[in-house]
């Protein structure tokens, strides 16, 4: 056992030494191999450091050149900038005298400007003074409406109805022609025709007469009248019936299709009742008014619309003691014929006047109340510097040759326009005149 023991030690000593001895060789070569890579490591070193030393010697090199080039350009810059400044001196100097140019181009041009901006100013100065002066009145003066005692334009400026009102339509129909409206406009200064329509006189409209002939001639007066720029007044005239609520259901219908087909106008005042007399009373006059007038306010919200009122249109002042409500744009007629309506219808004026009251004189003349008779001057000139202090509007009758003192042209005179003043009557050349004058 021992000798096996022993062998295997023995055996265990060789294979040691063997093992050893393969380490050890194995140590050597990888020592020798260290020592190797040392030694090219070394070398390599050696290299990097000779490398090195190039680089950086070449670096010297480069940043003396480069130091060389930035003094270099560094003169040249102050070079160029001395010359950029001389340019740029030249170029102030060139520019402040193109400045002073401009400036003074400018300052040629805003004068220029300011002249012509004037002279456009005056221009439209001139023009906006054109508009006001020139065109027909209803281009000028538009919808009129009523505030506190006056009649004013759509600018809101007080305007005066100066005008001409026929006789009755069936009387004398031949005076509804756009020429002799065109020659009462021009040559008698007249602003407003009324259509003086009877009601229940000679073929009246709801006597006997042609009701569609008469609402033709009432068309064609409210066509030329529009056409030629002028105002014109719708009249229902009641006169020998006495109380307007007699043919009251014929006037609704008569202003229900004028107020309709002419709705669009701005030009149309309606008349609903010339001259309630006899017993009719205001309350009857108010009754009708409340029922017409909403009957033109459904179609016309803005026209003007005038009132008769009582002792055949003479009783303003009682109406302005009980005037009518709930509507706008309403006036109040007064008739007057001068030489028999004096003070005491004077006086009834001044006081519905006073009361607040819009009154127009839709009709009136300078001889009697029937139409006839002398003229009187006087009182014409009594009533009219009331008329002129109040701004009244009035309408002198009447468009025909009729041999009266109220008629405008001489019996004679068979002309319906182009009249000349040896056409005229004495009242005819009076009116002529006066309207001239105002």
């Amino acid at each position: 056992m021992k000798s096996i023991l022993k062998k295997l030690l023995i055996a265990l000593m060789i294979l040691c030494i063997i093992v050893l001895g393969f380490s050890s060789a194995f140590l050597v070569s990888n020592l020798n191999n260290t020592k190797g890579d040392l030694t090219d490591k070394e070398n390599d070193y050696k290299d990097l450091e000779k490398n090195y030393n190039k680089l950086e010697s070449d670096y010297e090199d480069i940043k003396e050149k480069y130091e060389e080039l930035i003094e270099k350009n560094g003169e040249d810059s102050e070079n160029k900038k001395d010359e950029k400044s001389d340019t740029e001196d030249k170029e102030d100097s060139k520019s402040g005298t193109e400045d002073e140019d401009k400036d003074k181009n400018e300052n040629e041009n805003e004068n220029e400007s300011d002249k012509n901006g004037n002279e456009n100013n005056d221009k439209k100065s001139e023009e906006k003074t054109d508009e006001k002066t020139t065109g027909t009145e209803v281009e000028k003066h538009g919808q009129l409406s009523v505030s506190g005692t006056d009649i004013v334009d759509k600018n809101g400026d007080k305007y005066r109805l100066k005008g001409v009102s026929t006789h009755g339509l069936s009387w004398y129909p031949e005076y509804i022609n756009k020429e002799c409206f065109k020659d009462l406009r021009d040559n008698w200064n007249v602003n407003v025709i009324r259509l003086a329509m009877y009601t229940d006189d000679y073929n009246g409209y709801c006597s006997g007469g042609n009701k569609e002939e008469l609402k033709k001639l009432v068309k064609n007066g409210i066509d030329y009248a529009t056409e030629l720029g002028m105002y014109v007044i719708v009249d229902w005239h009641v006169l020998s019936e006495g109380n307007p609520l007699t043919y009251k259901g014929e006037a609704i219908n008569f202003f229900n299709e004028i107020s309709s087909e002419y709705r669009n106008n701005d030009n149309i005042i309606y008349e609903i009742c010339n001259e309630p007399n006899g017993s009719a009373t205001w309350n009857d006059v108010k009754q009708y008014a409340y029922e017409v007038i909403p009957v033109i306010r459904e179609n016309d919200e803005d026209a003007v619309i005038i009132v008769g009122t009582g002792t055949w249109s003479q009783d303003v002042d009682v109406a302005a003691d009980d005037s009518i409500s709930g509507y706008e744009n309403i006036v109040y007629a007064l008739h007057f014929y001068a030489a028999t309506h004096k003070d005491d219808i004077r006086n009834k004026l001044t006081k519905a006047h006073d009361a607040g009251l819009c009154v127009v004189v839709s009709e009136f003349c300078i001889c009697d109340a029937s139409g006839n008779g002398s003229l009187d001057y006087g009182s014409a000139s009594s009533w009219f510097e009331l008329l002129d202090k109040y701004n009244t509007s009035f309408i002198g009758w009447n468009l025909s040759n009729k041999d009266e003192s109220s008629a405008l042209f001489n019996s004679g005179c068979t002309k319906t326009s182009g009249f000349e003043d040896g056409d005229l009557s004495e009242w005819g050349k009076y009116y002529k005149d006066l309207l001239n004058n105002k």
